[in-house]
């Protein structure tokens, strides 16, 4: 008996070490969660609920910074006008151009894998050196956009001193780096069965109908994660916004992201700006449900076809 128990020590001690071993892998992203995610979350909303200048020691003032933003600040809602804006330009733009040239780099095509990493290519591009690139090519003097119309005799636009074209030339700019995007299609349209092209082939239809017909369908999940990661992508543009245009001309580009970094950083008003951002949090959150609400509607998932196809089998 003594054996038995003394042998079962070690037992013990192996199935104790194989349910903790698995959280000691995983303990450097708890930390970091914890530390950079979850940490400054909880202290932004904190903050959100002071008067909490740089150089002073906070002061409590409930929701005032909400109800001022709502009521008295008109660049809050003029920043947020224009960043919907963008967004409603952007999103639908970007996946459109992502899909179109995911699409073409799937077709048998001599330097296939050339085109794929040239496409690819700006998606790694830090977005300061964007910035300076598509600077050069608006340039009213000696943009190369402008030589190319001019090729053509159409007098080019001063894209980044017009607040008329302002927006427009971020959006173009900003949707020059759609290779991720490019690249979940690319591989979503690679993993399609040529079963169902060939049945559909058989079928008399034509591309275009294979295209809308079969591969519309079977990749509406990668569609759903595209649309939800370009909204949020869009409605945080910072970085493009700072070093292209500051916001001008004007405040034509002057997004919500850069009101909440100049109330921080500007002005010094980090409780004010926190409230900013748990705004946009929440408009975020909002849109991002809303969507996935919607999903039911036009994502169709395979195992769930199958399902249904089963289903009317049985009831045949």
């Amino acid at each position: 008996m003594e054996n038995q128990v003394a042998g079962s020590k070690p037992r013990l001690k192996k199935k104790s070490w194989s349910r903790f071993a698995p959280y000691l892998f995983i303990m450097p992203w708890i930390i970091g969660f914890l530390a950079f995610t979850l940490g400054p979350l909880v202290l932004s909303l904190i903050m959100s609920f002071h008067d909490w200048p740089v150089t002073r020691e906070p002061v409590f003032v409930g929701i005032q910074n909400y109800v001022q933003m709502f009521t008295q600040d008109k660049q809050f809602w003029s920043s947020l006008f224009i960043t919907f804006k963008f967004a409603i330009i952007f999103v639908p733009l970007n996946m459109i151009i992502a899909l179109i040239l995911a699409v073409l780099l799937t077709q048998k095509v001599k330097g296939v894998k050339l085109f794929r990493g040239i496409f690819y290519l700006p998606a790694v591009i830090s977005g300061v050196a964007v910035s300076i690139i598509w600077g050069w090519i608006f340039n009213t003097k000696y943009g190369i956009l402008n030589y190319l119309l001019s090729l053509i005799g159409i007098e080019g636009p001063s894209w980044l001193v017009d607040p008329k074209w302002a927006l427009f030339a971020v959006v173009i700019a900003s949707a020059w780096g759609v290779g991720t995007m490019m690249l979940i299609f690319y591989t979503n349209i690679k993993s399609i069965p040529k079963d169902y092209y060939e049945a559909a082939v058989i079928d008399g239809a034509s591309p275009l109908r294979q295209f809308f017909s079969v591969t519309i369908p079977i990749i509406t999940p990668t569609i759903l994660f595209n649309l939800i990661t370009s909204t949020i992508t869009a409605l945080q543009q910072l970085t493009l916004i700072i070093l292209l245009t500051g916001g001008g001309p004007l405040k034509s580009t002057y997004f919500y992201g850069l009101y909440v970094f100049e109330n921080a950083f500007k002005h010094q008003r980090l409780g004010y700006a926190s409230a900013n951002a748990w705004i946009m949090f929440i408009i975020i959150l909002f849109f991002t449900a809303l969507i996935f609400k919607s999903s039911d509607a036009w994502v169709f998932y395979e195992a769930e076809m199958k399902t249904k196809k089963k289903k009317r089998g049985k009831k045949a």
